[in-house]
């Protein structure tokens, strides 16, 4: 195994723990950036660009009839084929946190419809799903078995905020196991159907999960109700015939008590897993390789790489999958660093020397399902503060078309936790909820002087009657500190204008000319 690290060029502050990657013909995706998308790529969807150990980041395009993706970090994600032997695939998107740490209970189909020299171009559908649809989570895992020429995604394990009947001031936002149950959803009719097996009695979350035809393995994970990573290694077998599907779950030996840990394939049945905690302040170093042949898993323990001092001293890490036996590591960058949020990334490489340089003759890195077997492994996280995801490779493109960060405004001075006013106390790190409709965020309202601008409500001194008379009426409403001077500046009603009928113009009188003998016969009539 080799270790080499990677300068980031523009932008690395977005690589946050949570992310996920996607990888086609080679090409690899950034997906989950830390808060919203804005104005350089609406999309939030990136081409990670590694060349000369230089990480540069593209923003990618949807097509017109594509929906709304949100930035989700710690979702549930792997690839879907027609079949297990198909070179196309497209990526199943599940549950994730949002930047506004709401959970998403929704499932997404993101595929490359177009690839040009500049420009990428995804389809991003929304699937709506039937019967015992899985509720909102993060943490867990979604794998594509193949069985008797049909195919069904199974998801499990994650965690989930306590439900609301069971929450508290102190536990509002609070997250629990969700329950370990195995749903199979079939995305040709839309329908799910959960299963609960008696082997699996804890729920789980960021555990490693390896698909292999009709079966997959479940290693580790960890369990938030008994504060334990679990050394089980379970074995999930789904059968398809014509009727109802059959699922059997077999609790082997050798597992490994570790979470967060990342997989990638190196070969046909060979997997590497690295990284991962013992502990939530111990990181696990060791290296294991994990052979799937005729049916069985073999877990060895493998020769790892020369760690650094700054990954061995470091109290987390985060990463994800990159294919052909390579993973990309981050570390937090150091706190004297001029961007704050940077961290520091390596490219570990699980091949031989000899390997290493057979792939440096390959133009494009193939990304671990695309070999003949479509064994995937989704890794994931333990920690709000970590994340592991899947592939990445260098790409030529014009560096003009390369996102800069720097030209966005401060999110500091957007979203929830801005400071709306002189005597704003909302803190992301102290606030609780104050209003029943309070989840994960403070509630808000616009005030309308000027043009614009947000303020908590809380900070406005609002009852909850008057906020929900003020959400559910159309009017304006004035901060505190502008109320004063808006005071009477209402908009007047309009009046009808009452039509009055045109006046008629005078007629002009008309007048008749006497001749000279008619006067003197009117004259004369006149004085006698």
């Amino acid at each position: 195994m080799s270790l080499q690290m990677v300068s980031t060029v523009s932008n690395s502050s977005l690589l946050q723990p949570g992310f996920s990657l996607l990888n086609f013909d080679g090409h690899v995706f950034f997906f989950g950036q830390k808060g919203w998308p804005k104005r350089s790529c609406p999309t939030g969807v990136f081409l990670l660009d590694i060349k000369q150990n230089e990480l540069k980041m593209k923003p990618v395009f949807f097509s017109k009839d594509s929906c709304y993706l949100p930035p989700l970090r710690y979702p549930a994600l792997c690839t879907l084929r027609s079949n297990a032997r198909a070179d196309e695939y497209q990526y199943i998107i599940h549950g994730g946190k949002t930047p506004n740490n709401d959970l998403s209970d929704k499932i997404y189909f993101i595929s490359l419809v177009s690839k040009t020299s500049k420009k990428m171009t995804f389809q991003c559908i929304e699937k709506d799903l039937g019967g015992d649809v899985p509720e909102a989570r993060y943490g867990h895992s979604i794998n594509v078995v193949h069985s008797r020429g049909k195919s069904m995604s199974v998801l499990f394990g994650g965690r989930s905020y306590t439900p609301l009947a069971q929450r508290t001031t102190e536990t509002w936002n609070s997250v629990v196991d969700c329950l370990p149950s195995v749903f199979l959803i079939d995305f040709e009719f839309g329908c799910c159907t959960s299963y609960m097996l008696p082997e699996l009695q804890d729920g789980l979350s960021f555990h490693v999960s390896i698909a292999r035809d009709d079966t997959i393995y479940i290693l580790g994970g960890h369990s938030l109700q008994n504060n334990t990573r679990s050394p089980n290694l379970y074995k999930l077998k789904i059968d398809l015939p014509l009727g109802s599907p059959a699922v059997t779950c077999t609790i082997l030996p050798g597992g490994i008590s570790v979470s967060s840990a990342i997989v990638t394939q190196v070969s046909d049945n060979e997997f590497v897993l690295v990284g991962g905690y013992h502990s939530e302040n111990q990181k696990r170093l060791a290296c294991n390789t994990i052979v799937l042949e005729d049916g069985k898993i073999e877990i060895v323990e493998s020769v790892g790489p020369e760690w650094t001092p700054d990954i061995k001293h470091c109290r987390m890490w985060f990463g994800c999958d990159m294919g052909k036996g390579s993973v990309l590591l981050g570390i937090p960058g150091a706190n004297k660093q001029i961007i704050p949020d940077a961290n520091y990334f390596y490219i570990l490489r699980c091949k031989g020397a000899e390997e290493d340089k057979e792939e440096e003759l390959i133009t494009q890195t193939c990304s671990q399902t695309s070999s003949e077997d479509p064994g995937d492994s989704t890794p994931f996280e333990d920690s709000e503060e970590f994340c592991f995801s899947a592939e990445a490779n260098s790409f030529d493109a014009d560096d003009a078309d390369t996102y800069n960060e720097d030209d966005e405004e401060d999110e500091s001075e957007t979203g929830y936790w801005i400071t709306c006013c002189a005597s704003c106390n909302i803190d992301i790190n102290t606030w609780v909820p104050f209003y029943s409709t309070e989840l994960n965020k403070p509630a808000m309202i616009l005030c309308s002087s000027g043009t614009g601008h947000w303020v908590h409500a809380q900070c406005m001194d609002l009852s909850e009657t008057m906020l929900l008379r003020l959400s559910e009426a159309n009017v304006k409403y004035f901060c505190n500190k502008h109320v004063d001077l808006n005071k009477g500046l209402q908009t007047p009603q309009k009046v009808a204008c009452l039509k009055k009928p045109p006046m008629k113009p005078l007629r002009k009188k008309k007048t008749m000319k006497l001749s000279t003998s008619a006067k003197k016969s009117f004259l004369r009539r006149l004085f006698e």
